[in-house]
């Protein structure tokens, strides 16, 4: 792998990953009453908040489907790099979010799901030879992770708690109840929750 975002890997890899999933609420629902460029531009404001936001901290974006955006991050300081990048969408998506409700009459917010493990980043080939694609039980527990939160705050798993307070790293999060998967044991989750928990779903 050339650098530490994965954007110029030339054979698949397994390697240590951090994965970020950020996730609009309450926008889907209501861009069926708006017309189609409103709604494009408006999610096009979302994906550039967050890939800024990734890039800002060493992540790249790899993945949108609807209103849901993956980056990713590694190498040295990947968990601090992924929250820092969590905590500035959180905070930048309050002044979008304020616009879209009085532009728009939209009340939205994001939320956010972050987990690390191994996953394999790689090139397909084929059709999707110029896809990067990365594969792993990592990214399904991060989207674990995102169902998790409400609108509005982010959750992680142990696993990046563990990083966080291993580098001194300091965050004010609190231990929700963990995630239980069959025939594997729980996973203990943590999240940056809001004074008032706001759901749109």
């Amino acid at each position: 792998m050339a650098n530490s975002s994965g954007s110029d890997v030339e054979a698949p890899e397994r390697i240590p990953t951090v994965i970020l999933f950020a996730e609009t609420r309450g926008f889907t629902r209501m861009s069926e009453m708006l017309p189609p460029t409103v709604v494009l531009a408006r999610v096009r404001e979302f994906f550039e908040l967050v890939s800024a936001a990734a890039q800002r901290h060493d992540g790249n974006v790899l993945d949108v489907l609807n209103d849901t955006v993956m980056a990713t991050f590694t190498g040295d300081g990947d968990a601090q790099h992924a929250i820092e990048a969590a905590q500035d969408i959180q905070r930048d998506f309050v002044p979008l979010a304020d616009a879209w409700e009085k532009n728009y009459g939209i009340k939205a917010a994001v939320s956010i799901g972050v987990h690390s493990g191994d996953a394999v980043i790689g090139f397909t080939g084929g059709a999707l030879k110029d896809r990067l694609l990365i594969f792993g039980d990592c990214v399904s527990l991060a989207e674990r992770m995102l169902h998790r939160a409400r609108s509005g705050e982010f959750v992680f798993s142990e696993q990046v708690m563990e990083v966080l307070r291993s580098s001194g790293f300091e965050i004010n999060a609190e231990e929700l109840p963990p995630v239980e998967i069959p025939k594997r044991d729980p996973i203990r989750i943590f999240g940056v929750l809001l004074d008032t928990r706001l759901d749109f779903t």
